[in-house]
Order: structure tokens, then C-alpha cells, then sequence
């Protein structure tokens, strides 16, 4: 049995290093992550994960897994940045609010998939135009849900959560170990041996 991390993220490999799991295989799946018309957050979400697990190609016996981050401000679906102009709107938009950060883990042996999601509740700060200018010139909104990264720079910019902070950044760790236990993946080998 190989497990196969279905991501191109290098922070869910960082966090399932956490686990102390290293996949035999990286395979990030090519899907068309395109929300449809009025599809709430999580609902697209969940969709999304689910299609990048069953787009990886893998053995009937292979385990891969797969997962999707989305921030939601209310019923709107703020996905990643496609320039700074858009990061500078996704910010402006989440300044001195509360909003969902959801994401959704799917795992799959052959036609089997085990899926659930985890939603946070995120604060951002009120930013002013100079902390803007600074987080956005730094890059590190680029490839980010919702145009930042919990665990980078704009880590300073968040003075509340409520839920997982592993889920915020990419994969829910408790839940990860749960799914990858309840599949009969042996998470602790050398305790095993």
C-alpha cells in the first residue's frame, strides 16, 4: 500500500511531517477549481477536495490523500490571489472582521472515500495602509487562500481564532489522523515494529 499526498503545498507536507507520516508520493491533481454559480463556501469546499482525490491516479490499494482550503466572508468564496491588486481586495475585505477559514480532507483507496471538513472562525485585525503595504509587497499572499498564510508574516495580523489552527494553514491534523487511522493506515510504524 502507497500513500499518496494528492497536493502541490509544501505546508500540508510540513504538517503531515507532523504526524509523522512522509508519503511514498507527491501527485498534485489538475482540476478545474472553478466555483459554481451560487455555491456556498462549504459546500465548494468539500467538492473540490473530493474531485482532487478522485482526479489522482493511484493503485486499487493505495491511499491518497487530498484536501482544500477556502476562506468564506459570509457566502462569498475568497480563493487564491491572482495578482496583488485582487490580494489588496481580499485583505481590504477581511480588515477588522471575523470569517470562516473551511478546509475539507478527502481520502480514497480504490473507489472508497472518506471525507469530512473543518470549519474556523478567524479574526484579521484592522490594517492600516502601511501593514497592508508591507504584507502585500512581501508576497506572501501568493498561493493562499484567501490572500494570507496564518503561518507566515500575516500570522501577526490574526489576534483571534476559534477551531484548528492546522486547518487554517491546510490540514486539519487531529481529523487527518483520525481519517488515515479509520483506513487502516498504521500512522505509528515504529511503534508498530
Amino acid at each position: 500500500m502507497a500513500f499518496i499526498l494528492g497536493s502541490g503545498s509544501p505546508r500540508r507536507l510540513e504538517l503531515l511531517a507532523q504526524l509523522g507520516v512522509a508519503p511514498d508520493d507527491v501527485r498534485a491533481p489538475d482540476i478545474d477549481e472553478t466555483p459554481q454559480k451560487a455555491e456556498l463556501p462549504r459546500d465548494y469546499c468539500n467538492r473540490i477536495a473530493r474531485e482532487k482525490v478522485r482526479a489522482v491516479e493511484a493503485g486499487d490499494n493505495d491511499l491518497v490523500l487530498c484536501a482544500d482550503t477556502t476562506v468564506a466572508l459570509g457566502r462569498r468564496i475568497l480563493g487564491k490571489p491572482e495578482n496583488a491588486g485582487e490580494a489588496a481586495e481580499f485583505l481590504l475585505a477581511l480588515s477588522g472582521r471575523r470569517h470562516r477559514v473551511i478546509t475539507a480532507i478527502a481520502l480514497r483507496r480504490g473507489d472508497k472515500i472518506w471525507a469530512r471538513d473543518v470549519v474556523s472562525q478567524v479574526r484579521m485585525k484592522r490594517l492600516s495602509d502601511p501593514e497592508l503595504n508591507a504584507y502585500l509587497a512581501s508576497n506572501d499572499w501568493q498561493g493562499k487562500a484567501g490572500g494570507y498564510g496564518i503561518q507566515g508574516p500575516a500570522g501577526a495580523l490574526i489576534p483571534w481564532i476559534s477551531g484548528s489552527y492546522t486547518g487554517i494553514v491546510g490540514l486539519p491534523l487531529a481529523e487527518t489522523a483520525n481519517m488515515l487511522l479509520a483506513a487502516g493506515y498504521p500512522l505509528h510504524k515504529e511503534a508498530a515494529e
